[in-house]
């Protein structure tokens, strides 16, 4: 099934009514038959994109149970704590995923837009377009479906995300655990033994570039810690 070929409103138009089917077709289907299927539906053209951040492991697990050898992109920024990276190698090994590939910003651009690594400070849209969004179009560029790992309680901004979605690309966006709750993501730590990533114990709900990152604090959102007093939660990969 390819869906990103045309980039259009037209193109939008024609892929949309393949997305409401979907959506409708899995209404109260638990995230685990909702991956397969789409995993059967797109062989060969879905990957998952993952951030191994604070509840990246459920997902990721969900994905090690059908095919260890799916494709999962980790966007390497460069600025990423080195608790995640170190997470990363851990996750990936105890889980057997084979196809774990880090995407890099172009350095050239680096060079030009961030030579000294502070344009997070200076303009964070800006550094989060070329570590994370120029990236990720480039390494979605062979597919035809993405898989996320967003959730409807992060943010607000996230409420009304649907399970099935259609990106600019043209491409077939799903999350799967875009109902999930906190407390599901917990039971599923639990019921499966997975590791915590080592800054959620310290208060990382969120987890990002270390520069852009802190600690939520009780009653703020999941994502109040990315980008905290910018009125910034999201990168805008997903915008």
């Amino acid at each position: 099934m390819q869906l990103h070929t045309a980039h259009s409103p037209s193109g939008f138009h024609a892929a949309q009514p393949i997305v409401d089917l979907l959506n409708v077709e899995h209404e109260n289907v638990r995230a685990e038959c909702i991956l397969r299927n789409a995993l059967d539906l797109f062989s060969g053209e879905i990957v998952l994109v993952s951030s191994f951040g604070a509840d990246a492991a459920v997902l990721l697990h969900m994905l090690a149970e059908f095919d260890k050898d799916i494709p999962v992109i980790f966007l390497d920024t460069g600025r990423h704590f080195e608790k995640t990276l170190h997470y990363r190698q851990t996750l990936a090994h105890q889980l057997g995923l084979r196809n774990v590939r880090s995407s890099l910003p172009n350095r050239l651009a680096l060079a030009e837009l961030d030579p000294d690594g502070s344009l997070h400070q200076l303009d964070p849209d800006a550094c989060c377009a070329i570590r994370k969004k120029a990236v990720l179009k480039s390494a979605l560029s062979p597919f035809s479906a993405w898989i996320s790992g967003r959730k409807r309680y992060q943010t607000a901004a996230r409420q009304n995300i649907r399970i099935f979605e259609c990106d600019n690309e043209m491409r077939i966006k799903l999350s799967p655990l875009a109902d999930w709750s906190e407390q599901d993501i917990e039971h599923y730590y639990e019921a499966h033994k997975l590791p915590r990533h080592p800054l959620w114990a310290e208060g990382y709900r969120s987890i990002g570039c270390a520069p852009c990152t802190s600690p939520t604090i009780q009653g703020e959102d999941a994502r109040d810690g990315r980008w905290s007093a910018r009125g910034k939660t999201e990168c805008g990969i997903h915008l």
